[in-house]
């Protein structure tokens, strides 16, 4: 049974609860961070000494923090086949495009946007920033855009943990009010997503209990 700390609303714990959604693994989710606190506790110290989520246990193995590593267990553990491949050359492929996503397309749109624009007070926000952080966005998402015009996901011709990366933000990425480029193949790559029942259950969410009061 796998035990997860990490409340609902963070795009990292949607990311792993998705992954925990497609591969249908039992698990216990305990909410943690933002409105239910609990990170600067002792015994939240001793499952990751960075206080973050989400963190992971699998039944009485040592806890894994970090979201990529996270993922990556579970991948290796429970998945396999074309969703996480055996051989190293078709993993490899499949990591790139997952840590490509993380690091280029996480990192440009979850604090310099979406935080800039939903949990930023309008009065506060800075929008010649925002507008700097939105076209820095769109032109990494429009590498994932020429990838998706020539294959019908990101690391190649089916789903796989890359897509788990990439397509967690976008949900959030379609709601917010902004002006968005035409980038078809993205938008479609997007829709097939929401189609998915995992990502329905633990991408497509409320996040207005992240709006300031």
């Amino acid at each position: 049974m796998l035990t997860i700390w990490g409340r609902r609303t963070s795009s990292n714990v949607q990311a792993l609860m998705w992954c925990v959604g497609e591969l249908d693994l039992p698990y216990t989710r305990h909410d943690a961070g933002h409105r239910f606190g609990g990170l600067d506790s002792d015994d939240f110290a001793l499952l990751n000494p960075n206080r973050t989520i989400p963190v992971l246990q699998d039944g009485d193995d040592d806890p894994i923090w970090e979201t990529g590593a996270i993922l990556r267990y579970l991948a290796s553990r429970y998945g396999g086949g074309t969703f996480w491949p055996g051989a190293p050359g078709l993993r490899a492929q499949v990591d790139k495009w997952a840590d490509w996503a993380k690091l280029n397309v996480a990192m440009a749109f979850t604090v310099p946007v979406f935080w800039q624009l939903v949990r930023t007070p309008p009065e506060a926000r800075d929008l010649a920033a925002l507008a700097t952080a939105c076209s820095a966005l769109e032109d990494m998402l429009g590498i994932a855009d020429a990838q998706l015009q020539r294959h019908p996901y990101l690391a190649g011709h089916h789903f796989t943990l890359a897509d788990i990366q990439l397509g967690h933000m976008l949900y959030r990425y379609y709601d917010i009010d902004i002006e968005r480029r035409a980038l078809p193949a993205l938008r479609s790559y997007y829709e097939r997503l929401a189609r998915r029942p995992a990502y329905r259950a633990h991408v497509m969410i409320s996040y207005d209990e992240l709006r300031p009061v």
